[in-house]
C-alpha cells in the first residue's frame, strides 16, 4: 500500500506540472502575439520632376553630350627633305662627309598629342582649348562615330585658352549653351571627352565652385596682365585628352569647357577646371565673326576686398572688387570712378572677386554700355559705363 501510495503522488506530481505548463505556455504566446494593424489602402506613387539640381540619373545628358563630342588629334608635318631629323643622318654625314642618301626624303607627319572639342554648330564648328592644337599645322577631327575629318583653325584666344576649328559637313549633333551664370555650387555635373584616347568618356561630379583663378593660362601661353581665369571647378574625373571636351549639366547643356586639372601627378588628383559658357559662347561666336575675340576693358587695376579695406571704406561687407588704379582715359576714368571705389555688381550681377569681373567684363565687347554699381564714402552709386 505504501509502494501504492507514493506512485500515486508521483504520477499527481507529473500530471500537475504538465497541465501547468501547458496553460502557461498558451497565455506566454498569446501575451506576445502581436494583433495586426488596421490596413490602409497605400497611397498612389507621384511622378517627382528633377532639375539640374536634383537629377543623379546622368542617361539623358550622357546621350545628347557623348555624340557631340570630338576628339581632337594634332601633328606637324616635317619636310625631311629640307631638314635632317635623324639621328642616324648625323652620323653618316661624319663618317663620309656627306647627307646620307638614303635619307628619308618628303614630309613625315610628327604627332603632337590628342584632346577633345564639342560641336556647336550643325555647320561643323567646333569649339576646343587653344592648348589642345598649339603648335599643330595639322589637325584631324574624330565624331562619335568614327568619321575622321581634315580641320581647319578658324581662330584662337590665348587669354582664355579657347579655339574654334571647322570641318566641312553639316547636320552634325551639336550641344546647347547654359547659362553659366546660373550654375549653383553643388549641382551635378558630367564631363565627356577623350583622356588616354578613350573615346566618349563621360565621368560625374559637382560642382565645387565658381570664379576660381588658378594662374595657369601663363602655361598655356596667355600674357599675365591680359589672361582670364574663372574657372568652374568640380571633382568629375578630368585627365589628360580631356582638355577641350565637354562639362555638361543633367540637362545636356554645354555648362563649360574642360581645360585644367589640380595634380602633383598629371592625372587626375580629385578637381578640375572647366571655361564657363557663357565666356566660350561669346569667344566662339567672335572668333566665327571677326577671326578673334574682341575684349572690352574697364581700364582699371583692380584687387579683392579684405578685413581692413572692409573697415576703412565702411562696407556693408568683403563682397566687391576694390579698384587700385585706373588707366587714364579709359572706360572707368571717363565715367567718373575713383581710386578706393569697390565695384558691387555689373548689371545688376554681384561681383565678389577679381576673377568674376573680369569674367564679366569679358563678355562684352568694346562700346558696349555696362551698369555698374559701387561703393563710395560708405555710399552705393550706380553709373554706365562705355566700354573700351
Amino acid at each position: 500500500m505504501k509502494i501504492r501510495h507514493i506512485l500515486a503522488v508521483i504520477l499527481l506530481s507529473v500530471s500537475s506540472a504538465f497541465i501547468t505548463f501547458y496553460f502557461l505556455n498558451k497565455v506566454a504566446v498569446k501575451a506576445y502575439q502581436v494583433e495586426p494593424l488596421p490596413q490602409t489602402p497605400a497611397a498612389p506613387t507621384k511622378a517627382v520632376a528633377f532639375n539640374s539640381m536634383g537629377e543623379t540619373n546622368f542617361t539623358t545628358a550622357a546621350a545628347k553630350a557623348t555624340p557631340a563630342v570630338v576628339h581632337v588629334k594634332t601633328s606637324i608635318e616635317v619636310n625631311t627633305s629640307q631638314s635632317r631629323q635623324f639621328y642616324g643622318d648625323d652620323v653618316f654625314e661624319w663618317f663620309f662627309g656627306q647627307q646620307n642618301p638614303y635619307a628619308q626624303k618628303g614630309t613625315r607627319k610628327q604627332s603632337l598629342g590628342s584632346g577633345s572639342g564639342v560641336i556647336v554648330s550643325e555647320d561643323g564648328y567646333i569649339v576646343t582649348n587653344n592648348h589642345v592644337i598649339d603648335k599643330a599645322n595639322k589637325i584631324e577631327v574624330v565624331l562619335s562615330n568614327n568619321k575622321v575629318y581634315n580641320a581647319e583653325l578658324v581662330g584662337r584666344d590665348k587669354d582664355t585658352d579657347l579655339a574654334v576649328l571647322k570641318i566641312d559637313e553639316i547636320n552634325l549633333p551639336t550641344l546647347a549653351f547654359a547659362n553659366s551664370d546660373h550654375v549653383s555650387v553643388g549641382e551635378w555635373v558630367l564631363a565627356v571627352g577623350n583622356p588616354f584616347n578613350l573615346s566618349s568618356t563621360v565621368t560625374a561630379g559637382i560642382v565645387s565652385a565658381k570664379g576660381r583663378n588658378i594662374n595657369i593660362l601663363e602655361n598655356f601661353g596667355a600674357a599675365g596682365n591680359t589672361a582670364i581665369e574663372s574657372f568652374i571647378q568640380t571633382d568629375a574625373a578630368v585627365n589628360p585628352g580631356n582638355s577641350g571636351g565637354a562639362l555638361v549639366n543633367t540637362k545636356g547643356e554645354l555648362m563649360g569647357i574642360n581645360t585644367a586639372i589640380a595634380t602633383p601627378t598629371g592625372s587626375f588628383a580629385g578637381y578640375s577646371f572647366a571655361v564657363p559658357s557663357n565666356l566660350v559662347n561669346k569667344v566662339v561666336t567672335d572668333i566665327k565673326q571677326f577671326g578673334s575675340a574682341q575684349r572690352a576693358y574697364l581700364g582699371v587695376s583692380i584687387s579683392n576686398v579684405n578685413t581692413e579695406m572692409a573697415h576703412k571704406l565702411q562696407l556693408e561687407d568683403m563682397n566687391g572688387v576694390y579698384i587700385a588704379k585706373l588707366l587714364v582715359d579709359g572706360a572707368a576714368y571717363d565715367a567718373g570712378l575713383e581710386i578706393g571705389d569697390v565695384v558691387v555688381a555689373i548689371d545688376g550681377e554681384k561681383m565678389n572677386t577679381t576673377s568674376e569681373l573680369q569674367e564679366k567684363i569679358a563678355e562684352y565687347r568694346p562700346e558696349e554700355i555696362v551698369e555698374v554699381e559701387y561703393f563710395r564714402n560708405g555710399k552705393r552709386e550706380i553709373t554706365n559705363i562705355m566700354l573700351k
